[in-house]
Parts: C-alpha cells; structure tokens; sequence
C-alpha cells in the first residue's frame, strides 16, 4: 500500500510539472478595448474550444500587433488582433481577447511556427511548411497590384538610402567612421530614424487603407511551400519581408524579398516569389552525398559557392532585414542589410552572400538571434555577443552606441552565469542564462 501511495504521489507531481502558462504583456490591440500597452504580465486563458488535456506547448514569434502558440496537441493558437487596425493585425486571423485555434488545411501536428511584420511560416512535424499573410511571403501569390507593390519596394529603397546619409551626416560630424568598431548615435540621428520610420510605416498604412479589405496584398489562407523533392524541413525563421527554411539535411531555403541581400542570393533581388536554396555549403569539403546538397530546380548552376567552415547549417535567424546562419563546426555567417552594423562585419555595408564573421573565426557559436537592427549570439563556452544598432540599448552594452563588430558582454548581472538561449526583438533582447560550474 505504501509503495502505491508513493507511486500515486509522484504521478501527482509529475502532472503538477506538466502544467505550462503562457502570460502576455505588451501592445496587443485585440485584448484591450482602449487598445492601450499591458504593462504587467497577464495570463492567457488556454482556448476552451480545445480543452481535454490539451495544454500550452510552446510560444513563438509573433507578428505586428498579435501572439502566436502551439498546443501539447500541435494546434496552433492566436490572439491579440483586431478588426479595424491594419491588415497586418489580421493575418493571424479575427482572434482577439480570447485565443483561439487558427485554422489550418492540414491534421498534422506543428513542431514550429514564426511571424514576421505581416506573415506568419509554421513547419508540420511531417517537415511540411505553410505560410500566410504579406503576399509577397507566400511564394507563387502574385501581388494583384503590382504597381503599387513596386512603389512600395522603391519607398524603402528610399528610406534606406535617406538613413544612411544621415548616418554619414552625424557621424562626420562627430568626427567618427562608419567602418570603426563604434559608431556614435546622437540624439539627433534618433530623431531622424524616428521620422524615418513614421514615414514608413504611414507609407504602408496608407497603402493598406487605400484598398476596403487589403485582399490584394495579403492571402489568409495559409499555402503549402513546395520544395526539392524529399526536402523535410525542421525550423524556420522569419524575418520583416523574407522567410528562411532549415532542412533536416542543413540545406537553407529562402524566398521573399530580397533587396539588402538578405536571402543570399549574390544579389539585391527584391522578390523572390518561389524558394530558393542559398548556397551556404561548400559542397566539395563536405563529407554529405552532393546530389542531396546540390539545387534542386531553382537556382543558377553557375552561381559561385562560398566556401563555409562546417558541414551543415544547424541555425538560422532573421532580422528586420538581415540574416543570420551557424554551421554545425560552430562558425558564425550573416548576410543583408548592415546600415548599423548588424552584420558584425566591422562596416556598415549590405552583404549579399553568406559571410562569415571575421572577429568570431575560431569560436564555435552556439544560438543566434536577430532584430530588427540588430544582432546577438551565444557561443558553446556561454558568452554572449552582440553588435548593430543600439538606439534603445537592445545590445545590452551599457551604452546607446551602435557596434559593426561583436561585442561580449560583460555586465556584472552575468557574472558567473553561462548564456544558454537568446531571443531578440525588434528593439530589445533577452537571454536565458545558466549557473556556470566551471
């Protein structure tokens, strides 16, 4: 009796340990009527439309005014949207306060999902991969209006170009250098990224609210992404306008757009409307079968190859407009837009090929996440490194200054504590951190 009793109390604590919660704070416009910041964490009731024993398994990237999770079962669960906000609220479907199941053409479970500014990817435990959303992420849905679409690809261009000269301005005026390994942020250049960034964003409102429903720029349905033939996917990554796919054989796909080089294409492509295999292997040191490695349909066989330290891609990451891959020998690659140094390459310039980052060649990195302008990875010895922009301090340095090279942080908060997983946001960073025995 007392050996079933003492069975019966560790079932009841293994069950005490499967309880999950998932809490929310933040600008959710869907959640509260005055449509006002939830300043202190909230609980999110689990959807009593699943109940059973169903319960919350993971929570994942979510897009423009709205939170994404995956349930014990695979279902994949939203909230926090709108009806009369932009189209980017809805791309998670009219689930607002309540959370409640997004509907998927599909049974199968879900292992991942991400979203980006106005689109959401999400990967089957089948290794199959469905996204919705900005049109221009879903490959093979043409944009209906294209010369609006273009217009809207030229105002970034634009603001790119408008951002750097002030960049340049303020920083000759300081007497600093782009290529330095700091660069200075005044107040007045976040005054200008500021009016910068509301132009933009007025920019795409205005488009969004020229059209009743906004139809010709998003499809809510979500699509089935083809790939090569018997390519399984494992992890993706969702960046502002572009989407990387991670295979189970390392092999790293992309589409979307592409005009800071920030699908790895060699060039400033600004939409890639099917998936393309970024050539982020050199296939001649690998010990892997070339025919599982080599393109299948949809890239130039005559496009060079870089060559990586590593076998395989184990990790991706996208930014705003950059990305990010680790190879499984633990070496460090980015690639796209690098106006503030997002790309760790001690410059301010756009890399249209997978680079790797000089000043980490002979550490291994372990995980790796972007922002919107910036960058942070954790080697396997546990320290954290970041670099980019700096505005809001996301780069957890001490300072507001931007750097164009990986900088280990040495706060006394991490003092004898090993960095373990990162997430960045668009403008902040977080860590999880372990007790360093050693």
């Amino acid at each position: 009796m007392a050996s079933n009793g003492n069975r019966g109390e560790e079932e009841t604590k293994m069950e005490e340990c499967k309880e999950t919660a998932v809490y929310m704070w933040g600008y959710l416009p869907g959640v509260s009527p005055e449509k006002s910041p939830i300043v202190s964490p909230v609980k999110v009731p689990f959807p009593p439309s699943i109940g059973g024993d169903d319960s919350w398994k993971d929570v994942c990237g979510g897009g423009c005014g709205f939170a994404m999770a995956i349930s014990g079962s695979g279902k994949l669960i939203t909230w926090g949207s709108t009806d009369d906000e932009g189209q980017s609220y809805l791309t998670c479907g009219k689930h607002g306060e309540i959370p409640e199941p997004f509907p998927l053409p599909h049974e199968a479970s879900l292992v991942k999902a991400t979203a980006g500014w106005a689109h959401c990817v999400s990967v089957t435990e089948t290794g199959e991969v469905y996204t919705w959303g900005w049109k221009e992420c879903v490959p093979c849905v043409k944009v209906i209006r294209d010369s609006a679409a273009a217009g809207s690809f030229q105002k970034d261009n634009n603001t790119k170009q408008n951002a750097m000269v002030m960049e340049q301005v303020s920083s000759r005026s300081q007497g600093s250098s782009l290529t330095s390994g700091t660069v200075s942020h005044s107040d007045n250049r976040k005054a200008g990224e500021e009016i910068i960034k509301k132009r933009k964003v007025s920019a795409v409102k205005e488009e969004f609210e020229s059209s009743p429903s906004g139809d010709e720029f998003f499809t809510v349905s979500p699509s089935l992404v083809t790939l090569g033939p018997g390519v399984r996917i494992i992890n993706v990554a969702a960046g502002g306008r572009h989407t990387l796919a991670l295979s189970d054989m390392g092999q790293v796909w992309g589409w979307g757009y592409g005009g800071e080089g920030q699908l790895g294409l060699g060039s400033r492509i600004k939409m890639v409307s099917s998936p393309h295999l970024i050539p982020c292997i050199d296939t001649s040191a690998s010990g892997k079968d070339r025919s599982l490695i080599a393109h299948q349909g949809s890239m130039d066989p005559s496009a060079q190859t870089p060559k990586f330290h590593g076998s395989y891609v184990k990790e991706i990451a996208c930014g705003g407009r950059h990305s990010a891959v680790i190879t499984d020998a633990g070496a460090l690659f980015t690639f796209g837009w690098g106006l503030y140094g997002q790309c760790g390459q001690g410059s301010t310039n756009d890399l249209l090929r997978p680079t790797s980052v000089p000043s980490l060649s002979g550490t291994r990195v372990e995980s790796i996440s972007a922002g919107l302008w910036h960058t942070v990875c954790i080697t396997t010895d546990g320290h954290v490194y970041s670099f980019g922009g700096n505005q809001f301090g996301q780069l957890g340095t001490g300072t507001d200054q931007a750097e164009t090279q990986p900088r280990q942080l040495d706060a006394a908060s991490l003092e004898g504590k090993r960095g373990k997983l990162v997430s960045c946001g668009a403008r902040h960073s977080a860590i999880l951190t372990a007790v360093d025995l050693n």
